[in-house]
């Protein structure tokens, strides 16, 4: 009697974290997977480089560890998070003044009241947004007419005045969005995740996040520098390699990508860079916040001393200084950077060595007004798709995608899903 056929794995297009999710789900469940990824790394736009004893995150990125699958799918205290300070410090007129989270950080109440970015009735607002987005559920956040950003926050009674100085920094550089265009549901979301939680970076870097995940997957299953070409639904996926067979095929790629790969609507991108500067002692700006550009003039919305936050960014005698460009991603990033913020700390910054720009067409996908936030992830015949694109974009949207996306492929298979504590 002849040995019964093999049955080919199911195939994970893309190491990010939403194809990272998935094979870590099916594997879990028994499925043979393998993963495909076109890179030297797994991550896919989050991930870490080590220059100089520096740790450069590619993009200024932090993880809100109030997101739920942060803690279904991954080990958090292994992580070794540092925090930010809640809040932020806002530049204006030569200064940091510091908003800050009263309810977790009262000391800093005074200074919060006397924070020029709005009037005490702008700031009495905050505290009425934050307590109603905490009453709801955020299933809920997502649903209900949707709004951009800056006409949610004209309706909720919040003056140019503070919309300009606080929110258009704060959110615009979260959602890549300076012209706070995206949907309601998104802020409302992201919102709540500040007020419920931390952001942080893991103590080696974001790409902690995506390595952990991948040490889950047997030894060989991620095949690095395979770029797919193109993916069938006979379960046939295309490398410069050759052909792989696939019990399903899951094209977990960022959105444009996916798009190319499938044949679906074009999904339209955020861009955003990144300049890294190493700066001797002491640091420009002392605390742990994230310090916005309150004047208006940009184009660096968002600058954090990375090194405060987690020394490990930073060799001894040096910080590390991360300014964030939400829509800039031209050849003179740095030069404009480096301009900002000689305007505002003098010429300490001439001193400051650059050590690396990244620009990112694809920083998110577009997610403007009517937004949906749950996106089929099974296509038919095998084959699936997910990432920040079918849901939300952020670090939750990607892991939760990946993890939903698994449990329709095992559906697909007959296969019973893993049970997993939340």
């Amino acid at each position: 009697m002849s040995a019964p056929a093999a049955v080919p794995p199911v195939v994970v297009v893309g190491a990010g974290l939403a194809g990272l999710a998935c094979a870590t789900t099916l594997h879990a469940a028994g499925v043979d997977t393998t993963v495909l990824e076109a890179s030297d790394g797994v991550g896919g736009r989050v991930r870490t480089d080590a220059v100089d004893g520096f740790l450069l995150d590619r993009g200024f990125q932090v993880v809100l560890t109030a997101y739920p699958e942060l803690h279904r799918q991954l080990d958090v205290a292994a992580l070794d998070l540092r925090t930010f300070r809640p809040g932020a410090a806002v530049w204006r007129d030569g200064r940091a003044s510091v908003v800050a989270d009263p309810f977790r950080d009262p000391a800093h109440l005074v200074q919060t009241a006397l924070a020029p970015v709005g009037s005490p009735l702008d700031k009495a607002r905050i505290a009425k947004l934050r307590h109603d987005l905490q009453r709801v559920h955020p299933v809920d956040l997502l649903r209900g007419p949707d709004v951009a950003t800056a006409e949610s926050l004209r309706t909720r009674g919040f003056s140019d005045t503070m919309v300009r100085r606080f929110f258009r920094p704060l959110v615009g550089g979260i959602q890549l969005d300076p012209e706070l265009r995206s949907s309601r549901r998104m802020f409302d979301i992201v919102f709540r995740m500040l007020a419920d939680g931390d952001s942080a970076v893991p103590a080696a870097g974001m790409g902690a996040i995506p390595a952990q995940l991948a040490a889950r997957l047997p030894a060989g299953s991620i095949r690095l520098g395979e770029r797919v070409q193109s993916v069938a639904p006979d379960g046939v996926v295309s490398t410069g390699a050759g052909r792989v067979a696939a019990s399903a095929v899951v094209v977990a790629t960022e959105g444009p990508a996916a798009s190319h790969l499938l044949g679906l609507p074009l999904v339209a991108s955020r861009p955003v860079s990144c300049v890294y500067f190493a700066a001797r002692m002491p640091p420009p700006v002392d605390g742990r916040y994230v310090v916005l550009d309150g004047t208006g003039d940009g184009p660096v919305l968002n600058v954090a001393v990375m090194s405060a936050v987690a020394p490990e960014y930073a060799p001894p005698g040096h910080h590390l200084v991360a300014a964030a460009l939400p829509g800039v991603v031209g050849d003179d990033v740095a030069e404009l950077a480096r301009a900002q913020l000689r305007r505002w700390w003098g010429a300490m910054v001439d001193g400051w060595e650059h050590l690396r720009t990244y620009r990112i067409p694809h920083g998110q996908p577009d997610q403007s007004p009517p937004f949906r936030p749950v996106r089929r992830v099974a296509l038919g015949d095998g084959l699936f798709v997910c990432g920040d694109h079918r849901d939300t974009a952020s670090i939750q949207g990607a892991l939760h995608s990946g993890r939903r996306c698994a449990d329709d492929v095992l559906q697909h298979l007959g296969v019973t899903p893993p049970e997993v504590t939340p």
